[in-house]
């Protein structure tokens, strides 16, 4: 292939450009916000299902003290009852009296025992409510702390695309200074080794950095200034310039 020096020079500038482009790619791939955000979200879902489960162990029990409480209620009323009838002296066998006493000690007794059964869901309650506030103040922080993090992370986006659309177009600029079948070589070159053209400094290829052999240094300097020329070691284009030491 045949192409102007200075064409093949601007190989070198569109290299630059290319490995700018790769290294904004490779930091907007690697933000650190990105890890963040990740390691904040799987916090933030786990928070999400322990506050969810925890508010449902405290309805539960919500649900369960009502009963509790209903059935205390209920037994007081019946005391009570029983109690009035008791007091109205309505029942005046000795065997009736007997046993309305004996099932208004019995009902004193259930509600004491009830009585027991709603503290001790009262004291489970209050537990499970503390434990549901502790988790939603955690999530909430959590939430704050990845709505922070996801916005540092728009910014610094922001910030990459801007640059890249600048180099992006530099690099248009350049490649219209380049033959087509160059460049077609550059870009078929750049999508297989990374990089598709270097330059030749002081007997040395900038881009795999091995120091050519006297003989391929001869065969270059007899060369034609127009001829593209390839590194053996590495394939790349091999771009001549007053660094050369030819």
């Amino acid at each position: 292939m045949k192409a102007a020096p200075e064409a093949q020079k601007r190989l070198l500038d569109l290299a630059e450009l290319d490995s700018v482009i790769d290294r904004l790619a490779h930091r907007r791939r690697t933000l650190p916000e990105l890890a963040e955000i990740d390691e904040r979200s799987k916090s933030f879902a786990r928070l999400a299902t322990q506050v969810i489960e925890a508010e449902t162990e405290a309805g539960d029990l919500a649900r369960e003290q009502a009963k509790a409480e209903s059935d205390v209620d209920a037994v007081r009323t019946r005391a009570d009852r029983d109690q009035k009838r008791l007091d109205s002296g309505a029942v005046t066998s000795p065997r009736d009296l007997a046993s309305l006493q004996s099932e208004i000690a019995s009902l004193h007794k259930r509600q004491g025992d009830l009585e027991e059964v709603v503290l001790e869901i009262m004291e489970r309650k209050e537990a499970a409510d503390t434990k549901v506030t502790d988790l939603v103040a955690q999530r909430d922080e959590i939430a704050a702390a990845l709505a922070t993090a996801e916005a540092r992370r728009d910014e610094a986006l922001k910030e990459i695309d801007k640059e890249s659309g600048e180099v992006q177009g530099r690099r248009a600029t350049v490649t219209g200074d380049i033959p087509t079948d160059l460049l077609g070589l550059y870009e078929k070159l750049k999508g297989q080794y990374g990089v598709g053209a270097a330059m030749l400094r002081g007997g040395r290829c900038q881009g795999c950095k091995v120091a050519l052999s006297i003989a391929e240094m001869n065969r270059i300097k007899a060369a034609p200034h127009d001829e593209v020329l390839r590194c053996e070691e590495c394939r790349r284009i091999l771009v001549r310039t007053a660094e050369s030491g030819l």
